[in-house]
């Protein structure tokens, strides 16, 4: 189980880099959003559900294109990408997105999509950074749309039918448990980027089954 409240220092210009790109996203989002924080996810997620399948294609032609095994890497960034699209299917239903914020979506998708495929096609050390520092900032979104539901601002409404499927939650469940579930996967993929930026630094092949780095919640889950 990850740790929840965790951050990782910038070192060196990369990571600084990094981090103050996402500190950058991070307040045009205080600035639209404010506290609401379910329509904040469902655009969080919409731009997180990209990163694991730009990367995951990238790696495929890699270990493609070199004739090697890739140690498991490809298939768990194509599961972050589909554990992120089980956030954005599950916020969309507590959510409801008007038009606009769903016009929203598809720009902020469109944008990130192509700044993302060349940034990790030039720089992945840097994309990695990106994706963890950007995880690190969804786990304090989620700390602080649990506070809003603990604290009587947000109601804890049902948990959609999706989230109780896919999280294997009791079928009573409320909102709260569904933020705990997305909250604890983001920390994991928080972990693993950061590990993936280290490893490629250190001119490492990164693997999937690595005891340095624990694997996401949702991973365990499914093997």
């Amino acid at each position: 189980m990850a740790q929840i409240d965790v951050h990782r220092k910038p070192r060196g210009l990369r990571d600084r880099i990094a981090f103050a790109f996402v500190k950058f996203l991070r307040f045009f989002a205080d600035l639209f959003f404010r506290k609401r924080y379910g329509h904040r996810a469902v655009v969080l997620e919409t731009v997180a559900a990209v990163p694991g399948m730009v990367a995951g294609l990238l790696q495929h032609l890699r270990s493609i294109r070199r004739m090697r095994d890739d140690q498991g890497w490809v298939k768990e960034l194509l599961d972050e990408a589909e554990n992120e699209r089980m956030h954005l299917m599950t916020f969309i239903q507590v959510a409801q997105p008007s038009l606009l914020e769903r016009g929203l979506i598809m720009i902020a998708q469109a944008i990130f999509y192509n700044f993302y495929f060349f940034l990790y096609l030039f720089a992945p050390k840097t994309a990695h950074r990106v994706v963890a520092y950007f995880e690190e900032e969804a786990v304090t979104s989620y700390t602080n749309y649990l506070r809003e539901i603990d604290e009587g601002r947000l109601e804890n409404v049902p948990a959609p039918q999706i989230a109780i499927d896919y999280w294997d939650l009791p079928a009573n469940a409320r909102l709260r448990e569904v933020v705990l579930a997305v909250r604890e996967d983001e920390a994991g993929h928080r972990d693993r980027n950061h590990y993936f930026a280290d490893a490629l630094i250190a001119g490492d092949e990164p693997k999937a089954e690595a005891t340095d780095a624990p694997l996401p919640v949702y991973a365990l889950r499914k093997t």
